[in-house]
C-alpha cells in the first residue's frame, strides 16, 4: 500500500509540473488516502504486536 502511495505521489508531482492539475489533484488525493490507510494499519499492527501477539507466544 505504501508503494502505491509513493507511486501516485510521484505521478501527482509530474502531472502538476506538466500542468495537468486535474490528474495531479486526483492522484494526490488517492495517494493521501492510501498513505493514511497504511499508517492506520501500521499502528494497529504495532499495538497488536506489543500486546496480543506477545501473549499468544507466551512469556520468555
Amino acid at each position: 500500500m505504501l508503494k502505491w502511495a509513493i507511486i501516485l505521489a510521484v505521478v501527482a508531482l509530474i502531472a502538476g509540473a506538466l500542468g495537468f492539475t486535474g490528474v495531479a489533484g486526483a492522484a494526490a488525493g488517492v495517494a493521501k488516502i492510501l498513505f493514511f490507510l497504511f499508517l492506520i494499519g501500521f499502528v494497529i499492527m504495532l499495538v497488536l504486536g506489543t500486546t496480543v501477539f506477545k501473549a499468544v507466544t507466551g512469556p520468555k
